[in-house]
């Protein structure tokens, strides 16, 4: 039995345009084919998303989220070394670029493209991730363990020292067997020129 528009959830409908959005690609799919796939009207759709950009930008806000979530519970990990936190955060970054890219290279590709067209919440996402980097730096300087006059700017810095490992335009490069070496290299350097003399 198809479901009703009553029992439809933006969740719902964020989950079936991932679906269709995997099968189709970005070019293709319509709320119509979204509507279709969870057996409703697209007026149904349209019910919590306004426009086609609202439901598409809804939908690349939650694919990012998913990294952001990850990384704030290394956040929170408060009783660990904040140089440990650190190390594990930029590892988890990388990693989950990594399996993004990897696991689904269809829906990588969709993503890509819809990140460049929701360029504010691809901004809302790089500043809750540098905030999230601040919140590590600021507990290493108050413990002592780092040296940074600027939290927020010692964040961006390192966000942007490593690009390489996060940003979507290397995904090519995260297939090379020596890049998770190099990617050690650089969060080691990091680490180094963080810690208090």
């Amino acid at each position: 039995m198809a479901p009703t528009s009553e029992a439809l959830t933006a969740e719902r409908i964020l989950e079936a345009t991932e679906d269709v959005l995997r099968r189709h690609g970005p070019a293709k799919a319509t709320v119509v084919d979204v509507a279709r796939a969870l057996g409703v009207s697209h007026g149904s759709v349209y019910r919590h998303f306004r426009t086609k950009a609202a439901l598409r930008e809804a939908v690349t806000k939650r694919w990012l989220d998913r990294t952001s979530t990850v990384l704030a519970g290394i956040v929170a990990e408060t009783g660990r070394d904040p140089e440990a936190r650190l190390r594990a955060w930029l590892l988890a970054l990388f990693d989950a670029k990594r399996h993004k890219a990897g696991d689904d290279p269809e829906l990588f590709a969709t993503y890509t493209v819809l990140t460049a067209e929701n360029s504010g919440a691809v901004d809302e996402h790089i500043d809750e991730l540098t905030g999230q980097l601040a919140e590590i730096v600021r507990s290493g300087t108050a413990s002592g363990a780092f040296a940074s006059a600027d939290p927020l700017t010692t964040a961006r810095a390192v966000f942007q020292a490593t690009a390489r490992f996060h940003d979507p335009g290397y995904h090519r490069e995260w297939e090379r067997p020596e890049v998770q070496g190099e990617f050690e290299a650089v969060v080691e350097l990091l680490a180094r020129g963080l810690r208090a003399a």
